[in-house]
């Protein structure tokens, strides 16, 4: 029996809905875009303002993006994983999917939690700037500007292991875990038996 057929019984979609699909690349783009913009605001002065004009906008548009995926989620499921994937692999790609939410969802909160306890805005757009969520405190700013940039690192660690995870599916097991969170013509291609043409 496929997972695919397990997945219908169970109740689950065959493959992630179409709204699913497309928060899932964007949001890829968007945290990718997010993540060297980061570096570069740490790495250079000359760069940093701008750096930051992006940065603002586009942490507070992942914000929205996870509430609307994780709501998503939640009304329509996610397909079944293969039968044949052991236990310990299915229980890491739970915990990492439910880690990567909490990150999307926990790294714009802090950054505009720093912004806020050093007494600067959320700038969306020229005028437009977003209330604080925190006191104006050097000590907030601390701690919240520490804890964002090691929940960025562990972001881009999270990240480096499910982009391994989703290539040796598509690539090894040709499983269709891969092709389930793709358009249709990657959906053709990337399923089937392992070692499929």
């Amino acid at each position: 029996m496929t997972a695919t057929r397990q997945g219908n019984q169970a109740g689950l979609p065959e493959r992630f809905n179409l709204l699913a699909q497309l928060l899932h690349w964007t949001m890829a783009a968007a945290i990718l875009a997010m993540l060297f913009i980061g570096v570069a605001m740490m790495t250079s002065l000359t760069w940093r303002p701008r750096m930051l004009d992006l940065h603002q906008p586009l942490g507070i548009a992942i914000l929205l993006l996870v509430i609307v995926r994780l709501v998503n989620r939640l009304r329509h499921g996610a397909p079944a994983l293969p039968a044949d994937l052991p236990r310990w692999q299915v229980m890491a790609a739970t915990a990492s999917h439910w880690l990567l939410y909490g990150l999307m969802f926990s790294l714009p909160l802090l950054g505009w939690g720093v912004r806020s306890a050093g007494g600067w805005p959320v700038t969306m757009l020229a005028g437009v700037t977003l209330p604080p969520i925190a006191p104006v405190d050097p000590v907030w700013y601390a701690v919240l500007r520490d804890a964002h940039g090691l929940l960025a690192w562990l972001l881009f660690a999270v990240v480096l292991m499910h982009l391994s995870a989703a290539l040796m599916h598509a690539w090894v097991r040709r499983d269709g875990v891969f092709s389930s969170m793709t358009p249709a013509g990657l959906h053709r291609r990337y399923r089937g038996n392992p070692g499929s043409d």
